[in-house]
């Protein structure tokens, strides 16, 4: 099991906090730790969460690494700072880390501070009013106590299916909200208050781009190794999400000659698409890791399964349920503790398809960088120089779009879209450029990757790829420097140019899952279209059941896009009915 924590905030006048026994946690017989970091607040953690006590500075939850790699795990580790404020701001600029630091402020006796993790590995669920209410890593502990009774919030889901790949604070849960990643919130007089720590744009603003694409590689490689080594230092043994793509593969030839054991894992379908054994292969024979290739099903695959406990947010579909309960039967097999994966490469390492590249390098380096830029975009995408150029400067001229538009598919025409409940980091500068707009757009939205694998509460689930120093690393190099020589991703396959197969390296697309999803809503079809149309979502007026009626009338083609909207909408569904 993932560490959990819960953090019971009450009046800070002699009242009592409820007790946490055993019995409560039946089904996790846990060893508890309590700490008190002021009156008015009882913080427990199960017993191998790590938990580092700082003499009057709090504490903090979870896992720290120095910039180097090395484990923080004593005090004597940290620098005495003045206030709490500074020893947040050290742990931001000097380390790295899954962690969540639990502070009271010696000046305010009752102000309370959680600060999360940039990269968000230590989850965080709060709710809070009147002076009252939890901190928690999950949803599932306030419930068993009696702390919280689950309730739908329908607007919340509303604005779920309207802004599918946004993530913001509000949850599927009424009253409860999520602590994002690299946020501050303060708890003063019943009040919370939040505060932005870290953005993918301080980064940019605040530190020089490389000075060649020979330095942004060297330090995209090494930001790539220390993360993954110090992980695989603390788990040592490890199941590793094995794709045969570029991004698993570099995770993959980082653990080589690590302190772990490593095994693979990689999934075929029964349709074509997704085969990636050839690839694969190659990785683990060079790591010395055996590779472990599991057939998805169809008919085995619902649409209605057991949804876990402790998400408060509807993420996890009928793909992402087959590939979670692969993947934990896996894990059992091989007997590792966690989860490795390339989640998020693409974001991470600049995967852009549009031409703000060009228009970057323009703005950046002038035209004679702009006309690299632009002949690389050609080569790219298999075009002339004058499109490129002209779709770049098409770029040039447009203003700037909204950060996202709704999926209003099969939404009840009654319920006009509202405006998306924005990330901070879509909070853009004045002086953004459009590539890196575009980038730091993707990367807000890999925060849903989490929640949409509930393996990740069952043992521990490691995303190198969006840790905060490979994200620091990468957001460095201009997005022009990413494709240079016509390829995507262009900075990773320099780096890892004398390591990885060849086969691999040469890539220029990869498996998709589109044929399988496609074979999974034929054979599930009726069933589905019951589900969707006798459902909560349609009673409560979200869906449109006439535009439902007619998709399922018709044929559709293999990649008609709206299938995966219908398997989305019935993920939604699917929660909606567990959380009574």
């Amino acid at each position: 099991m993932a560490y959990r924590y819960l953090a019971l905030l009450h009046p800070a006048t002699g009242a009592q906090a409820p007790s946490i026994d055993e019995a409560t946690y039946r089904l996790h017989p846990l060893r508890m730790q309590c700490h008190r970091p002021t009156t008015g607040c009882t913080l427990y953690a199960s017993a191998d969460t790590p938990v580092i006590v700082l003499p009057g500075q709090g504490l903090v939850l979870g896992h720290v690494f120095s910039r180097s790699g090395t484990p923080l795990t004593h005090a004597r580790q940290f620098p005495p700072c003045p206030t709490p404020g500074d020893l947040r701001r050290h742990i931001l600029d000097n380390c790295w880390g899954a962690y969540l630091i639990v502070q009271a402020d010696p000046t305010h006796a009752d102000r309370l501070t959680f600060q999360r993790d940039p990269e968000g590995g230590m989850p965080c669920l709060h709710r809070i009013a009147d002076g009252s209410g939890f901190v928690a890593s999950d949803v599932e502990l306030p419930v068993r106590l009696g702390c919280y009774r689950r309730s739908i919030d329908w607007d919340a889901i509303g604005h779920r299916l309207l802004y599918p790949d946004i993530k913001t604070a509000r949850t599927g849960l009424a009253g409860i909200r999520e602590l994002l990643p690299g946020t501050r919130m303060d708890v003063q007089e019943g009040r919370t208050t939040l505060h932005a720590q870290w953005s993918p744009w301080d980064v940019i603003n605040r530190q020089d781009p490389y000075a060649s694409a020979c330095e942004a590689a060297d330090a995209v490689r090494a930001a790539v190794g220390m993360v993954t080594r110090a992980w695989a230092g603390v788990d040592r043994s490890i199941l590793l999400e094995l794709s045969g793509g570029l991004d698993s593969s570099v995770v993959g030839i980082s653990l080589k000659d690590s302190a772990a054991e490593v095994a693979c894992c990689t999934l075929v379908t029964p349709v074509p698409g997704a085969d990636e054994r050839r690839y694969a292969s190659q990785v683990a024979a060079l790591i010395g890791a055996p590779l472990d290739a599991q057939v998805m099903g169809l008919e085995s695959v619902a649409h209605d399964f057991d949804v876990a406990p402790w998400t408060a947010t509807p993420r996890v579909g009928m793909l992402q349920h087959a590939t979670d309960a692969i993947m934990e039967q896996a894990r059992h097999r091989h007997g590792a503790t966690s989860f490795f994966s390339g989640g998020g490469g693409d974001t991470v390492f600049c995967y852009l398809t549009s031409a703000a590249p060009a228009v970057d390098a323009f703005r950046q380096r002038g035209a004679a960088q702009a006309i690299r830029a632009i002949r690389d975009l050609a080569g790219l995408h298999q075009c002339t120089v004058w499109k490129a150029g002209r779709l770049a400067l098409r770029r040039q001229l447009r203003a700037h779009g909204p950060p996202c538009r709704p999926t209003d598919e099969f939404i009840a025409p009654a319920r006009a879209p509202c405006a998306p409940d924005l990330h901070p980091w879509l909070e853009l500068p004045g002086h953004a450029l459009p590539g890196e707009r575009e980038r730091i757009f993707a990367l807000a939205a890999t925060q849903i990757y989490r929640e949409s694998a509930p393996r990740a509460m069952r043992a521990h689930l490691r995303l190198p790829l969006l840790s905060q120093p490979v994200m620091e690393a990468t957001l460095r190099a201009p997005s022009w420097m990413w494709i240079a020589g016509a390829q995507n991703r262009s900075l990773v396959r320099q780096a890892y140019a004398d390591v990885l197969p060849q086969a691999v390296l040469a890539r220029r697309s990869k498996g998709s899952f589109t044929g399988y999803i496609g074979a999974l809503h034929a054979r599930h079809r009726p069933r589905l279209r019951e589900f969707l149309l006798d459902g909560m979502l349609h009673a409560q007026g979200i869906v449109d059941g006439a535009s439902l009626e007619h998709c399922f009338e018709r044929e559709p083609s293999p990649r008609d896009r709206s299938i995966g909207r219908i398997l989305e909408l019935c993920a939604v569904e699917n929660w909606a009915r567990h959380q009574s």
